[in-house]
């Protein structure tokens, strides 16, 4: 009865984790990136494709920094910072949180998926 018990809470524990705090794998990011490298760049001086590139991004204003893109008012008055939690968000559902943005990405569901791919840009980005 202990074990069903400790199981329980802990699948809970699980469920109710934020991404920041799931551990982090920046190898497997690089790969789950795959999906963003079609619009996105992370190296510095990088070019922006459909998607600005994105160093530099942490700790930046959205739709703010001087990359050369013309990024869409929706996310320029977002007045969102980026760091583990909104990029985690955004990318899980990016039309949710900048209602007009012109993000056409589905989104990534899986949290541990989103902390992966925050750990690749982290390495990649600063």
């Amino acid at each position: 009865m202990k074990t069903l018990l400790v199981s329980a809470v802990l699948s809970a524990l699980t469920i109710a984790t934020p991404a920041a705090v799931l551990a982090q794998d920046a190898t497997a990011g690089k790969k789950l990136f795959r999906r963003c490298a079609a619009c996105h760049t992370v190296e510095e001086s990088g070019t922006n494709k459909v998607g600005p590139n994105l160093w530099g991004i942490f700790g930046s204003q959205a739709g703010a920094r001087d990359t050369g893109f013309n990024y869409s008012k929706a996310l320029k008055d977002s007045a969102i910072v980026w760091d583990d939690e909104t990029i985690s968000a955004y990318i899980e559902n990016p039309r949710k949180v900048v209602p007009k943005t012109r993000m056409s990405f589905a989104g990534m569901k899986k949290a541990g998926q989103r902390a992966d791919v925050i750990a690749y840009l982290k390495s990649m980005t600063q």
